[in-house]
């Protein structure tokens, strides 16, 4: 069986006969400013738009842009060169490195957020593991969370596609739901839900291209075609929501991480609209100008979920954050009347795989761009503090 014949294959039994009614866009944009999938949303994060401009809402009402790390791992701590300071500092325990480590260091750099946890483990091969319940508590800060629903994930080599007609995949969702957000649910820290990072609907990577994408993107050429992915698209969307929604009615669902640099087609897009509240990216590139499209596009607030800038041609073993790039990028977000928000690849601290992080693996910070970020940081949070 050749690629395409394979795809045709794999992904042929995925979408036929979904037949499942699509919201109109027109609808959706025109469905009022504070519309959003939760069904009891007092006492949590929420949406609204204020001066003209859309922003997270806290459970005490106020405007709030966030600006969070991304990728915190215990593990990058427990090296045997620096095991020691996980045990002699912080006991072997995450909760006591969670409150003594990184909310204080988060919280003094100016970061508000927890974006997402999960950190390289191995190059293209996977990620780590959330926080628990009682590791969000330590936080004591908002943070997002990621529900494993599929596993298509552009970055990794052995990503997996789910059948999203099966009775079993359908299972699986209620399950995720059940074990992730009814534990959640009444978290008034936890802002929202994110899915999966960068899925394959219709691209692929060099270290996944013998997988393939989820849906082939030649179908896209037909009619046909174009209406079987926003079939297959619109129950993936519907089956998580209703899933997240049957144990979770108070947190906002920030859907797919989308790769805002490869193909998305609008058949996805249009699918998740009626599902979720926010339009969230990955954009290594220029995020500035893609979030604003997006927005203008879609009528929907987003949110910059993953990037940074890094000198990939740089020779040496670890290679920092850019923090000037950080500053101008987060300043120009905040000016964009449709974002949310924007959260750095970080790590918190580097580790062998992502090599590179704000603490090195002595826990010494990387001042200079450290203090680039705390200042652009503050700048918000004091624009943020005059203004409401």
């Amino acid at each position: 069986m050749n690629k395409t014949d394979r795809r045709h294959f794999l992904q042929g039994s995925l979408a036929l006969g979904a037949g499942l009614a699509l919201t109109p866009l027109s609808r959706v944009a025109a469905a009022g400013a504070t519309k959003t999938t939760q069904a009891k949303p007092d006492g949590f994060f929420t949406l609204g738009q204020r001066k003209e401009h859309w922003w997270l809402i806290t459970p005490g009402g106020k405007p709030f842009f966030t600006m969070g790390l991304n990728h915190i791992d215990p593990a990058s701590l427990r090296y045997p060169e620096n095991i020691d300071i996980w045990r002699k500092k912080y006991g072997g325990s995450t909760v006591r490195w969670i409150k003594e480590s990184v909310a204080p260091n988060l919280k003094s750099w100016g970061f508000n957020t927890v974006g997402w946890v999960q950190e390289v483990t191995v190059k293209q091969w996977q990620h780590s593991r959330p926080f628990t319940n009682d590791e969000y508590k330590a936080l004591d800060m908002p943070y997002c969370h990621l529900l494993p629903f599929t596993e298509s994930h552009q970055w990794e080599k052995h990503t997996v596609h789910f059948d999203f007609r099966s009775e079993e995949w359908k299972e699986w969702c209620d399950y995720i739901a059940r074990s992730h957000c009814a534990e959640l649910s009444n978290d008034p820290n936890l802002i929202g839900y994110f899915y999966s990072d960068c899925p394959c609907w219709t691209h692929e990577r060099s270290q996944n291209e013998w997988r393939g994408p989820i849906f082939d993107p030649e179908r896209l050429k037909s009619e046909a075609g174009r209406k079987e992915l926003t079939e297959l698209a619109g129950l993936y969307y519907k089956t998580t929501h209703d899933a997240i929604r049957r144990y979770d009615k108070h947190h906002l669902i920030l859907g797919d991480r989308y790769e805002a640099n490869a193909p998305i087609a609008m058949e996805v897009v249009n699918a998740a609209l009626p599902y979720v509240d926010v339009l969230s990216f990955q954009d290594f590139r220029d995020p500035v100008n893609h979030l604003d499209e997006w927005h203008k596009k879609t009528g929907k607030p987003v949110l910059l979920a993953d990037a940074a800038k890094v000198d990939w041609r740089s020779q040496k073993f670890y290679k920092p954050n850019n923090g000037a790039w950080y500053a101008e990028t987060l300043a120009a977000l905040h000016k964009n009347p449709g974002c949310i928000g924007f959260h750095l690849c970080g790590a918190y601290q580097r580790n062998k795989a992502r090599r590179r992080g704000l603490l090195d693996e002595f826990e010494k910070p990387d001042t200079k761009n450290v203090n680039l970020m705390k200042v652009a940081n503050q700048k918000i949070s004091q624009w943020m503090e005059r203004e409401f």
